[in-house]
């Protein structure tokens, strides 16, 4: 167990740039700030009802740097793997991913949290982002467990877990406040040895 944990901490210097030829996630950069506030501020209402509530002042530049700080201070720590999803064709930011609170010892576990700006909702985009992470998580980060919750009423979220290979677990009572409320989720997990090598998803 002790060499896993080493081993990962070890390999804290390198990046990770991940992707196919449609896609690529990578952390978040100082650059980024333009097209990230222009498609949060453009997808507030549509994200607003599945997050916790946002300040004014966290759309400032200001903000983000501290954002962008704090990120890759947690990938050093090997606490999260924040990322951004962007279109390799355009360039173009759609949305995040997030590979967090990462456990070690005898847990071997993280929790993923995503969202995608309005204007791409609805196309495929965070499935295939998921394809393209759970190889990372199951191989180079040697985990065993994905997390996911969700609030039962975000039925598009729920589906994509479920495509994802995803179980249903329970339901997580006034787990996070979302919105200004307390909200229930449901937890679902993936475990290392639902999926083959190759990452695909097994077949019960």
């Amino acid at each position: 167990m002790a060499r896993s944990v080493f081993h990962f901490l070890s390999r804290r210097p390198e990046t990770p740039d991940l992707g196919n030829a449609t896609y690529r996630l990578r952390l978040p950069q100082m650059s980024d700030f333009d097209a990230w506030r222009r498609l949060r501020v453009e997808s507030r209402d549509f994200l607003q009802p599945w997050e916790p509530s946002w300040r004014p002042d966290e759309f400032t530049s200001h903000s983000f740097r501290a954002r962008v700080q704090r990120n890759e201070q947690e990938y050093q720590s090997g606490a999260a793997v924040p990322l951004f999803i962007f279109e390799r064709s355009s360039g173009g930011l759609l949305g995040g991913l997030t590979i967090g609170l990462i456990r070690r010892g005898a847990a071997q576990a993280c929790m993923i949290g995503y969202w995608m700006g309005a204007p791409h909702a609805g196309k495929g985009h965070m499935f295939a982002a998921l394809a393209i992470a759970k190889p990372y998580i199951f191989g180079e980060l040697q985990l065993h467990r994905i997390e996911a919750a969700c609030i039962p009423d975000n039925v598009k979220s729920m589906r994509l877990l479920q495509r994802s290979g995803f179980k249903t677990e329970g339901l997580l009572r006034q787990y996070l406040k979302i919105n200004g409320a307390w909200r229930d989720h449901q937890l679902f997990a993936l475990l290392s040895t639902d999926v083959s090598l190759n990452g695909d998803t097994r077949c019960e």
